[in-house]
C-alpha cells in the first residue's frame, strides 16, 4: 500500500506548488499569444523567401 501513500503525497505536493504559480491575467495572455503568432508568421515568411531564393539559385546552378 506504499504506492497509494506515494500517489497521495505527490498529488498533495502538486497542489501546493500550483498555488505558488503566478498566473497571467487575460489581457497579458492575449498579448503574449499575439506576439507568438506574429513572430511565427514572420519567421515562416522569412524561411519561405530564403527557401525560394535558394531553390531558384540551385536550379540555375544545376542546369
Amino acid at each position: 500500500m506504499k504506492i497509494f501513500t506515494n500517489i497521495i503525497k505527490f498529488v498533495t505536493e502538486v497542489k501546493v506548488e500550483m498555488q505558488k504559480v503566478s498566473w497571467s491575467d487575460r489581457r497579458e495572455l492575449i498579448g503574449s499569444t499575439g506576439v507568438v503568432i506574429i513572430s511565427t508568421a514572420l519567421l515562416a515568411l522569412f524561411i519561405g523567401i530564403v527557401d525560394l531564393i535558394l531553390s531558384r539559385f540551385m536550379s540555375l546552378l544545376l542546369r
